[in-house]
């Protein structure tokens, strides 16, 4: 029972350093495409860092079946929502709309796959 729960716990890890570096690639690329948002070297620190955490887990503890599937999802999620932040704070570098809608559209599937909506007895 202790082996599936920090199997979980390791889950969870992984699709948080996995939207942590969406977030940090977002903030990269925003730096070279969004006028009036400045560059700044600790996107690429946090991306290098949380790739190097993520490697670790996969070493320390084997990956779920759906784990790839989902921290996939989790780094689109951290890549559309900076991307809507940044866009809602500069409005000429576009609108939002479809940036917003992927992130909940993703963050309801991974609700689902991860048991959050499911009925309990």
């Amino acid at each position: 029972m202790s082996n599936t729960k920090e199997s979980f716990s390791s889950d969870k890890k992984s699709l948080l350093f996995a939207l942590i570096s969406g977030m940090s690639i977002s903030a990269f690329c925003a730096s070279f495409t969004v006028p009036g948002f400045s560059f700044s070297i600790f996107p690429i620190i946090c991306l290098v860092l949380s790739i190097q955490a993520i490697y670790q887990q996969y070493l320390k503890s084997p990956v779920t079946e759906d784990l790839p599937m989902l921290g996939l999802a989790s780094l689109c999620i951290g890549f559309f929502g900076h991307s809507a932040f940044i866009k809602a704070q500069y409005p000429e570098a576009g609108t939002n709309f479809f940036a917003i809608i992927i992130t909940m559209v993703l963050l309801i599937w991974i609700g689902n796959r991860l048991g959050y909506f499911s009925k309990k007895s």
